[in-house]
């Protein structure tokens, strides 16, 4: 494709003569002659390009267009022309073969900017500058961030869509959310973004409900996290982590009171206001007896070093353990129901819960595997991954970092409560300021929306500024429409996406998607 600007001072002054002469042709001419509809037509596109290029400052182009088509026997060519002909002239276009000017077409179309003089005078055609930017291959109403990631193509034409989520300047935030029913392809969208943020660095960690993960963990060099029957590592819901406030804040007790009465809300069923004042009485016991006060110094020991004489915060086995508030409940006839629920954690199934934490979490890509839970306890162990990465995230501001709430339903659903799914909201609401991105996942919409009247779903939904869309069941678009600006056209578009197609809304785009990954990504997606 050739561009060629024309002087619009020499233009405007054809156009006008030729205007002038026109208009006198048709005032004189016979109304039935043949060629009176032809010279009107010319006369009016004269007028139009002459009050765009005046009025609205356009400029004049002469665009030429030369297809090069390779086969390798002349009747396979003779069938690829007439295929290629029959498609442009459907969308009303003109062509015409170069017959003994082959050579001239094929030096046109070689990266040596050569527009041959020979075919040219056949070739052009006039343009204005707004059909010009329509002709740029990768032009449109996509989104394509400088510094962005190549996320996939428009579906509509081809136009290539490169998001870069923690431009502050373009988003509200980074948060992204990720909606579409099984098979559709959100998990392997997930697996491509964590894969493609992975080779720039940036931190990353995924609470993996369905062991979904595990391959791209091991074949990126991540760090697997299991919490189960059968596992090994443990992590202890009573730590009180160093990052856990931001440095010159204080609170680290109070803080953890917060998120721990969250947690035994999952366990106890909703608790009442005078349980919950019980139960944190019983939560300021558990760590006095090992210590520790709302005095922010009380985390501190000190360790003697020679002559030096130096502060470090207190470790896991430095902190109380289930065990320790279940002994402490069975002391008070108030709270023995609870203690009687908390018996699974400490003798029976689930005791891996009552643990000291016994792994370094050193790595920047980290899943937390919690797919041997069940469904009945799956919760109990997203929500203590949750805390924790949550507190890795705010150890360094300058640093990009991201969480994958996979299944994210179970945390802020009607199995939830209102103080985990105002953990979880709180994360959503202030990762930004951290240099963080959440990232919410889910096929189950109804359920999502199912606590409190949809208030956490919407809040969550409403505080993502990238929003993904696979393809969803009726029922599920109908929700989801209550809590977006979904038009009709957009539903309908949702429901007949196929796999690996999304309407993705990007701040103010909303352009329908397809994923794209090449070979080799795929292979360290799928490997095993």
């Amino acid at each position: 494709m050739f561009y060629e600007k024309k002087d619009s001072y020499k233009i405007i002054r054809e156009l006008t003569y030729h205007i002038g002469n026109v208009g006198v042709d048709l005032q004189n001419k016979n109304q039935n002659s043949q060629d009176i509809d032809i010279a009107s037509f010319t006369y009016n596109d004269a007028k139009y390009i002459r009050k765009q290029m005046q009025v609205n400052n356009e400029e004049l182009y002469f665009l030429y267009i030369y297809l090069n088509l390779f086969t390798k026997n002349k009747k396979e060519l003779e069938y690829v022309l007439n295929k290629i002909e029959g498609i442009i002239q459907s969308k009303g276009m003109q062509t015409r073969r170069a017959y003994f000017r082959q050579e001239q077409a094929f030096l046109s179309c070689m990266p040596l900017m050569n527009n041959h003089e020979d075919i040219k005078e056949v070739s052009k055609r006039n343009i204005l500058t707004q059909g010009l930017v329509s002709t740029y291959p990768f032009i449109s109403s996509s989104i394509f961030d400088e510094n962005g990631i190549f996320i996939g193509t428009n579906i509509y034409n081809n136009s290539l869509v490169f998001i870069d989520r923690y431009n502050t300047n373009k988003y509200k935030n980074a948060n992204i959310s990720i909606f579409g029913t099984s098979g559709a392809g959100k998990s392997f969208y997930t697996k491509l973004l964590i894969l493609r943020n992975r080779l720039l660095g940036i931190e990353q960690y995924v609470i993996d409900p369905d062991r979904e993960y595990n391959n791209i963990c091991k074949n990126l060099g991540g760090t697997m996290l299991k919490i189960g029957p059968t596992s090994s590592t443990y992590i202890n819901i009573f730590d009180i982590r160093k990052e856990s406030i931001e440095e010159n804040e204080k609170g680290y007790l109070a803080t953890k009171i917060g998120k721990l009465i969250g947690f035994f809300n999952l366990i106890f069923g909703e608790m009442d206001e005078e349980e919950k004042a019980i139960m944190e009485d019983k939560l300021i016991e558990c760590y006095a007896q090992k210590g520790i006060t709302f005095d922010d110094e009380s985390l501190y020991k000190t360790e003697n070093e020679k002559i030096t004489i130096t502060k470090i915060f207190k470790s896991s086995k430095d902190m109380p353990i289930l065990e320790d508030l279940y002994n402490i409940l069975d002391k008070d006839p108030k709270t023995k129901v609870l203690k009687t629920k908390l018996i699974p954690f400490i003798k029976g199934s689930l005791k891996f819960f009552n643990q000291y934490t016994n792994v370094k979490i050193d790595n920047n890509f980290i899943i937390a595997d919690v797919y041997e839970l069940g469904e009945e306890n799956l919760q109990y162990g997203m929500y203590i991954f949750t805390e924790l990465f949550w507190d890795k995230i705010k150890i360094n501001r300058k640093v990009k970092k991201a969480i994958y709430l996979d299944e994210i339903w179970r945390l802020i659903g009607v199995t939830s409560n209102k103080n985990v799914a105002s953990f979880i909201y709180k994360i959503f609401k202030t990762i930004r300021k951290y240099g963080g991105s959440a990232v919410a996942i889910t096929q189950d919409i109804s359920d999502l929306f199912s606590l409190e009247n949809g208030i956490y779903g919407k809040s969550i939904l409403n505080n993502t500024s990238i929003k993904t869309f696979f393809s969803l069941e009726e029922e599920n678009i109908k929700i989801l429409a209550q809590y977006s600006n979904l038009s009709e056209k957009e539903k309908v578009e949702i429901k007949s996406l196929k796999r690996g197609e999304c309407l993705m809304f990007a701040g103010e785009n909303h352009i329908l998607t397809k994923i794209e990954a090449n070979d080799f990504e795929k292979e360290i997606i799928n490997k095993i």
